[in-house]
């Protein structure tokens, strides 16, 4: 249950930088950046829930974690140099946060039940 609501939260997060993504085209080279790391959260997430062991699941779900603190890194970024204003960084910086936290839980979770 919590693996389908952390694929679903990842996958409209993954929405949203492709769509912010699109609306700053040409303004900053940066946007490829964002647009991998905020879209590789979920894909990684959705791979994972295909791994072939659970040390393969557990490692797909940290790359996924380390992508989505990556993509906090670039919104960062984006808000000090007024690429993205306040309310944008506020809502993605948000939900990234409740994805990071649920990938966190998931994994102490499978590593608790065995996982390396």
């Amino acid at each position: 249950m919590k693996d389908n609501l952390v694929l679903d939260l990842a996958m409209q997060f993954a929405i949203d930088i492709v769509n912010l993504c699109e609306s700053l085209k040409g303004k900053n080279v940066l946007t490829n950046q964002l647009l991998r790391s905020g879209t590789s959260i979920g894909a990684n997430i959705h791979e994972a829930n295909y791994a072939s062991s659970k040390a393969d699941f557990i490692a797909k779900m940290q790359i996924s974690l380390k992508e989505c603190y990556e993509t906090e890194y670039w919104l960062k970024l984006f808000v000090k140099t007024n690429i993205i204003n306040e309310e944008i960084y506020s809502k993605l910086y948000n939900d990234s946060g409740k994805i990071r936290r649920i990938l966190i839980s998931s994994i102490n979770t499978a590593k608790a039940n065995g996982g390396k």
